[in-house]
């Protein structure tokens, strides 16, 4: 790789390492999990990088690439231990304000009980605020299955969150 492409992939690399982070860590409900998966893609979009030629859909292609390692992750037997248990390791922020952080423990765990495709699907559209095109580009399917996953997905959020579900914004 020249220099000069070297370059943009350290500045693109930094400047998405944490949304990525973000990502892989809502979907796979583990940190160090979700660091391992971010070095992969970016890895992985290194890799791709001289033959990236539209560098305006980088972050996407990136997004995709690390939606990609999670959902492999999840395949392989040795991978499927459960998340951390302890409430503390869930939160990144430690200064919201302590509705904020309850609320938000309240819904990776919900998230934590779903299928990887339900939780890929409610992640990318609710939280990343991907369209139903672009949850169905990073995941490699449908849209359909992104609108049926998703609305699985939810419905099982909302059981899961019973009287809070009703305060959060869920879609």
């Amino acid at each position: 790789m020249r220099k000069r492409d070297e370059a943009q992939f350290i500045e693109f690399a930094a400047g998405a390492a944490r949304g990525l982070r973000r990502t892989a860590y809502l979907m796979c409900g583990d940190w160090q999990r979700a660091e391992d998966a971010v070095q992969d893609a970016l890895i992985r979009v290194y890799v791709a990088w001289p033959r990236l030629r539209q560098r305006q859909s980088l972050r996407a292609y990136a997004t995709k690439t690390v939606v990609s390692v999670v959902m492999d992750q999840a395949k392989r037997p040795w991978r499927r231990e459960h998340a951390s248990a302890d409430p503390l390791d869930a939160v990144d922020e430690r200064r919201d304000h302590p509705c904020a952080v309850g609320d938000r423990l309240f819904v990776v765990q919900a998230l934590s009980a779903l299928p990887p495709r339900q939780r890929a699907c409610v992640v990318l559209r609710y939280l990343e605020d991907m369209s139903v095109e672009e949850t169905a580009e990073a995941m490699g399917t449908s849209s359909g299955t992104v609108k049926s996953q998703t609305a699985r997905g939810l419905e099982s959020m909302r059981a899961a969150l019973g009287g809070i579900g009703s305060t959060l914004d869920l879609g």
